[in-house]
């Protein structure tokens, strides 16, 4: 049976890819007179989006549909909503979620757009939405993919993928997303959507110290690729699949977090690289770099379960001051010689 059209969707977080994502719904849904409202932490940010149609922190002058509202209420903002999408920095996702899990509808469906491993528990965001708010796999997708979101916003063409355990609440999702310039694929294999996103932020900060370093093209593309590698280990050994990390969310994903100037992760990478202190980096960015929250997490996740992790490894031991950013390449490049099919 066709799940019908949501009564009104709710994007938690007014951020860049909160804001751009609202966007991408509203031009999908607008035909169908579906609501689209952000919830955002700020009063200011709300009325900017009611009165302007803008979020001119993070968007510039982008004008956002007319479909969209936004509240610093997050009871008004989840009322009526059969769609909530959580847009919210991953490190801070547990008690923000603990704090209006209550105020959901009692059978939305709950979409992930976050790229991040918990600190500490070394949960996947999925896995902390179901723990908190007490969710069935089906209610629980998660959206992933090459998802810059100033190129999405200027309506850019691109393509991503919604993951869900259940078929039919992820083509519902992708119905919902599918705009003329931006197009959802779907797969049930949620835990190899979700890491691949997570890794690529931490392949993203190591390409970003070889550009702030000064090293060229062959050194990066050996990054990405040998960064992949890494990732398709720890995905298998987890019980992903390998075609997943060949698509949107694995290799397309990596290529452009790692490639592009408009990356969060390299531009933090970068900024290291160019022998800034991690404190500075921090205070230079304007938004959450996740890689530099969720290495170490996926580092441990990676040692309990045995997977090597060389590039992972050596990001941790730079964000924690035992390794300095000139030595990484050394040490990467004194590893043991093997053949390159023993790496995959």
């Amino acid at each position: 049976m066709t799940k019908p059209l949501p009564r009104k969707i709710a994007v938690m977080g007014a951020g860049s890819w909160g804001t751009t994502f609202a966007k991408v719904m509203a031009d999908a849904v607008a035909e169908n007179g579906i609501a689209v409202q952000i919830w955002a932490r700020r009063d200011d940010a709300a009325c900017e989006i009611n009165e302007r149609h803008t979020n001119s922190r993070y968007l510039r002058d982008t004008k956002l549909p007319q479909n969209i509202s936004a509240s610093s209420d997050r009871q008004e903002v989840l009322a009526g909503a059969d769609l909530v999408v959580l847009a919210i920095p991953s490190q801070s996702l547990r008690a923000e979620l603990e704090s209006f899990k209550n105020l959901i509808e009692p059978e939305a469906v709950v979409l992930s757009l976050m790229k991040g491993l918990e600190r500490g528990t070394d949960l996947r965001m999925s896995q902390v939405i179901a723990e908190v708010a007490e969710l069935p796999a089906e209610r629980i997708a998660v959206l992933s993919g090459p998802n810059l979101a100033m190129e999405i916003a200027r309506e850019q063409p691109t393509a991503s993928v919604v993951a869900c355990s259940d078929e039919a609440t992820a083509n519902w999702i992708a119905q919902l997303c599918s705009a003329p310039y931006f197009r959802p694929y779907t797969n049930d294999d949620v835990l190899g959507v979700e890491l691949g996103g997570i890794v690529k932020n931490i392949i993203a900060l190591a390409v970003g110290m070889c550009d702030g370093m000064g090293m060229g093209d062959n050194t990066k593309s050996t990054v990405i690729t040998r960064g992949l590698a890494e990732t398709t280990r720890l995905v298998l050994a987890l019980g992903g699949r390998l075609d997943t990390l060949a698509g949107l969310s694995g290799l397309g994903d990596l290529v452009a977090t790692c490639s592009s100037s408009l990356s969060r992760n390299n531009t933090a990478g970068r900024l290291l690289g160019q022998g800034l202190f991690l404190d500075e980096v921090n205070d230079r960015m304007s938004q959450t770099a996740e890689g530099i929250k969720s290495a170490r997490a996926v580092f441990d996740l990676s040692r309990t379960h045995g997977v090597d992790m060389p590039i992972t490894e050596a990001v941790v031991m730079v964000l924690e001051g035992t390794l300095s950013v000139e030595n990484m390449a050394q040490r990467l490049l004194a590893r043991e010689l093997k053949s390159e099919g023993e790496l995959q």
